[in-house]
């Protein structure tokens, strides 16, 4: 039996931990930088069961008692500048209300297929955030997620069919491997209207996928929209973005 010395057990261990549970001492950075900033919208604090975490939330100018919970991409958080905040802050003026919340996440060196491990914990962060629009009054609630937001969102409605107007995909891929991240099958499982968005310089894993994500929703009310010249990151693209996710949400 190979025996280690104390410190690199203890740092075996704790490596190891990334795969358990969010990063809560980097969500906590994040929030107070974030509070300490905040120009647009309030911050709130929603609890997932196990411990409090961070959402930005936003009225609707023209409130009609509808709302759209955003989710972030792999590593970031809810005021993240390309894609989340545009959204988060314009969507209030086409008269959605918004509630952007940080998503679990790991250190910076993680990459995408680590967080597999973390999908238990999604589930319950979306539900603390119906749970609050539902105490707003909210009557009609759509999710909106980008890159990892969106395979987690899609992850999501899975299990929970009901209770969602329509499901936004921004930039999702297809499948990496795990059942949990794959973006195909979940749609395939969904029962809502969806918009499938993705620029024409997206990443590989979504461009690869744009038939696949087609054919699986093909029995859904599913709009697919590709806009020219975007990346990933809707960098340059903004308008396009906040134009077509608003004008779909317009005609649910």
């Amino acid at each position: 039996m190979q025996y280690f010395p104390r410190a690199i057990l203890i740092a075996l261990l704790c490596t190891s931990c990334w795969a358990l549970a969010s990063d809560l001492a980097k969500e906590k950075r994040w929030a107070e930088q974030i509070v300490d900033a905040l120009i647009d919208g309030e911050a709130v604090w929603l609890n997932d069961g196990k411990s409090d975490f961070l959402g930005l939330y936003t009225e609707a100018g023209d409130d009609k008692g509808q709302a759209a919970i955003i989710l972030h991409g792999t590593g970031v958080h809810p005021d993240w500048q390309q894609v989340v905040k545009p959204l988060r802050v314009e969507l209030p003026m086409h008269g959605w209300r918004t509630l952007s919340i940080q998503m679990p996440v790991l250190p910076n060196e993680a990459d995408y297929k680590e967080y597999v491990p973390l999908y238990p914990e999604v589930n319950p962060r979306i539900n603390a955030a119906i749970a609050y629009l539902r105490e707003r009054g909210v009557q009609r609630i759509v999710l909106v997620g980008h890159s990892q937001g969106a395979t987690m969102g899609a992850f999501y409605l899975r299990s929970h069919p009901d209770g969602f107007a329509g499901f936004v995909s921004i930039g999702m891929s297809g499948n990496f491997g795990s059942e949990v991240q794959d973006g195909v099958r979940s749609l395939g499982m969904m029962q809502l209207p969806v918009l499938d968005l993705y620029g024409s310089d997206d990443l590989e894993g979504v461009l690869e996928s744009v038939e696949q994500r087609a054919q699986a929703a093909s029995r859904l009310a599913f709009t697919q929209r590709r806009v020219e010249g975007a990346n990933h990151f809707f960098d340059g693209k903004e308008a396009d973005l906040v134009g077509i996710v608003s004008g779909w949400l317009e005609q649910l």
